[in-house]
């Protein structure tokens, strides 16, 4: 798949924008069940963690969106 701007109310942005606020989105509920459960308790860095998920959801979003090949 060839990766091309894309229009947003008339102003071109960049597909990796986008994709970066859905991981994000992704993330934030992802951490508000993980705060619910009291999971982030149990790790040395809560920050860490939030941010190497929010990279693991990003590269997923961007694999599936590339076709995963």
């Amino acid at each position: 798949m060839k990766f091309t701007e894309v229009s947003l109310f008339g102003v071109y942005v960049a597909p990796i924008s986008l994709m970066m606020s859905a991981a994000w989105l992704v993330v934030v509920a992802l951490r508000r069940v993980a705060d619910r459960f009291g999971l982030l308790r149990n790790v040395w860095h809560p920050t860490l963690v939030v941010a190497a998920t929010y990279s693991i959801v990003l590269w997923f979003i961007v694999l599936t969106a590339a076709g995963w090949r």
